[in-house]
């Protein structure tokens, strides 16, 4: 992977990460797309340069994570089931990031549900509090992201509004969960390198790609934020229910005429 491919999957990151397309799913799509080949690096580049959309929401929201310590305690609840399972299925979720043929199928079939999503469930109640119980609700909800295609943030914010939480409230509980979720996911894939025979010359020998990474991703993801609270208050998800049927369309035609491969490991 040279620098040019690094800086559009960090884009491509940036960008999605906090949109209900799943940024995941886009980020293999492009290096599908790029002919990136999946080695160990790449695995662990596409899930590090989470780090500057983790960064993104403290700096755009500081003030909330300042606010009590039961706002922790309601992330940590909420950050508790995916914590399990994704340990738990590490490997097996790995092993579908490898198949864009699937994600791209996933990014359709998500795409026809959040055509329904509005009126399915935004009915939110006046009182916008987020309860113990609402977190978990929302934490199991994210579990189902785990599914490469699905979108956390799909997830989390439908979780939300099956809570009666406004479109708004929910989005920017998702943000905050995407704190601990994602530094967990991208901790956990550093320390796995780390203790492999040769995981520190491969980090430190690709460290500025990491670095520039980080940096595109973290300027990308805060217009991301700041366009989608907008858009998703005035709008809602049918939009973004297009989009991912539109771009899987796209993606398994491209598969299916041999333009990009189906499996990135190849």
């Amino acid at each position: 992977m040279d620098y040019i491919q690094a800086i559009i999957i960090s884009i491509v990151e940036g960008l999605t990460e906090f949109l209900p397309v799943s940024s995941t799913g886009h980020m293999i799509l492009t290096q599908a797309v790029l002919g990136v080949k999946s080695d160990e690096f790449v695995k662990m580049f596409t899930v590090c340069i989470q780090f500057g959309a983790i960064l993104s929401v403290l700096v755009i929201y500081w003030k909330r994570f300042l606010q009590s310590l039961e706002f922790y305690w309601k992330l940590l609840i909420a950050f508790i089931p995916a914590a399990v399972f994704g340990f738990l299925l590490s490997d097996y979720i790995d092993s579908l990031l490898e198949t864009p043929l699937v994600i791209a199928i996933v990014l359709v079939l998500g795409g026809v549900f959040m055509l329904f999503v509005d009126k399915w469930f935004h009915h939110p109640q006046e009182d916008q509090t987020i309860t113990y119980k609402k977190s978990f609700m929302i934490g199991l909800c994210q579990c189902i992201a785990m599914i490469p295609g699905v979108s956390r943030s799909m997830a989390t914010i439908v979780g939300g509004m099956g809570q009666k939480l406004s479109r708004k409230t929910a989005a920017e509980f998702s943000f905050f969960l995407a704190v601990p979720t994602m530094a967990a996911a991208s901790g956990y894939k550093l320390l796995k390198l780390f203790l492999e025979p040769s995981g520190k010359e491969l980090l430190m020998n690709n460290l500025t790609v990491l670095i520039i990474g980080n940096i595109v991703a973290f300027i990308v993801a805060i217009i991301a934020i700041k366009f989608f609270i907008s858009f998703l208050s005035k709008y809602g998800f049918k939009a973004f229910g297009y989009y991912r049927i539109l771009a899987g369309i796209v993606m398994i035609i491209l598969f299916v005429c041999g333009v990009v491969s189906a499996d990135i490991t190849a």
